[in-house]
């Protein structure tokens, strides 16, 4: 995973490639517009154009990528937007004057005293409103890349625990197959005449067979030990069943021990082999499991049933979906009708990514519809800096006497200020989080009734 300060770099060296691109444009175009072909004349608009590109453009977004990494945009979103909007109208205003005394008093040679008069003050308005605006396009841009990465990455764990839970459930369902139980307790009641200390050993083993299933309800990744030493106590008990039937090679020790793999892999991949093969003396299994290249390997041979019906592979299909779900590395399934091979990816860990927390009790749909209102906040608020520039242009341009701007300026402003509290759920006459201590004030109530009657 790359680190915040490489991210950072990259995107301030293509941030670089694009104002320098920018700044190429631009003085190209003034140069047209305002036919500055001398070498001072072209010097002037290029130095003016790279001033704005590269201190307002790659500025505001080195401010916004060092922002992003410092403070997450779904997980901290007060502190994000609120240091956002400071650092961006300080450092907007800022670099805006700086730019402007450096071109209308050093570059032009006007006089300091009219820096902040006339003209030039609704120049450095009209500059600042418009940069604020782009820089806010680009911090809403910012929160959508990271909003869209929180909701993927939430999708993904929704998706990987329906996937666990599918294939705790197909695991139990063939432990718990009628036909499974049947031949299990067969075997046991036979052994109970026959030999009651190995009737001893297969209940033993049957009850470690379940106890290992339902221990793994809250896992989605098992070191392979453990995986291992499950799977050959199960071999253990269907040799007990099958006897000279079932061979099978386990290896004793692994190359790693932090290797993991997907929780009831195996077991799934054991029945499969025992149900869609002939298992007899005559035609025995064979299974072999070992590593080889990162992989763990189940081979078995094949021995067809003759009418047991076409194969869902709802097993294979399951486990291949959740490694599909943590790892790059897919799972491999070889058949050459002689020998049936599936190949497991050996884990470190889960691409960076520990599911572990209680979805169910999170906030998250909180969370989604309070990211729709700022992300409405944000679209009104940059329609608010970019619209507004323009109207003060139109109405000092062609009717200066009356400077009707002011009245978008402070209703539009009132509304978006009154949207920003929306957005932080407060209401001047009401409070913050009203609406909440209203809902536990009715759902308290209601509960005290409840248990009164």
């Amino acid at each position: 995973m790359k680190t915040p300060s490489i991210n950072i770099y990259k995107n301030l060296k293509s941030g670089s490639i694009v104002c320098a691109k920018l700044t190429l444009f631009l003085g190209l175009f003034f140069i047209l517009v305002y036919q500055k072909f001398t070498i001072i004349g072209m010097a002037q608009v290029f130095l003016i154009s790279a001033m704005y590109s590269f201190t307002l453009g790659l500025g505001n977004g080195f401010i916004n990528e060092y922002l992003n990494s410092k403070w997450d945009w779904v997980k901290e979103t007060n502190k994000r937007v609120w240091i956002g909007i400071f650092t961006t109208i300080i450092y907007t205003g800022i670099t805006v004057l700086i730019i402007h005394y450096i071109m209308y008093i050093l570059i032009f040679g006007n006089k300091f005293e009219i820096f902040f008069t006339g003209n030039l003050a609704w120049i450095h308005l009209f500059t600042f409103v418009f940069s604020l605006g782009v820089a806010i396009f680009f911090h809403a841009r910012g929160f959508m890349i990271n909003w869209k990465a929180s909701v993927s990455q939430e999708t993904t764990k929704q998706e990987i625990v329906a996937k666990t839970e599918t294939a705790k459930f197909e695991s139990l369902k063939n432990q718990l197959d009628p036909h499974f139980l049947f031949n299990s307790l067969n075997v046991l009641t036979s052994l109970i005449g026959e030999n009651p200390n190995q009737a001893e050993k297969f209940t033993t083993k049957l009850s470690k067979v379940y106890r290992y299933v339902l221990e793994q309800r809250n896992k989605d990744i098992v070191p392979i030990e453990e995986e291992l030493k499950f799977a050959k106590t199960y071999m253990e008990l269907l040799g007990m069943r099958f006897e000279d039937a079932v061979q099978f090679n386990i290896p004793d020790s692994i190359s790693n021990h932090e290797l993991k793999i997907v929780p009831l892999s195996l077991q799934l991949l054991l029945e499969n082999a025992v149900k869609h093969n002939v298992v007899s003396n005559s035609k025995p299994l064979t299974v072999n499991i070992y590593e080889d290249n990162n992989y763990l390997i189940i081979e078995n041979n094949i021995n067809p049933k003759a009418a047991i019906g076409k194969s869902t592979n709802v097993g294979l299909q399951n486990i291949a979906d959740r490694y599909g779900l943590i790892t790059q590395k897919g799972v491999k399934i070889e058949n050459n009708n002689k020998t049936f091979k599936v190949s497991l990816p050996l884990l470190i860990k889960m691409n960076n990514i520990m599911y572990t927390e209680d979805l169910e009790n999170s906030n998250y749909v909180k969370a989604i519809e309070r990211v729709e209102k700022l992300k409405e906040f944000y679209q009104n608020l940059a329609s608010y800096c970019l619209v507004i520039p323009f109207l003060i242009f139109i109405n000092l341009k062609f009717s200066p006497g009356f400077h009707w701007f002011w009245f978008p300026i402070f209703g539009w402003g009132i509304g978006l200020v009154f949207h920003f509290l929306e957005v932080n759920n407060y209401t001047f006459f009401l409070g913050k989080n009203w609406e909440d201590k209203k809902i536990k004030e009715m759902m308290d109530k209601e509960n005290h009734l409840n248990r009164t009657r």
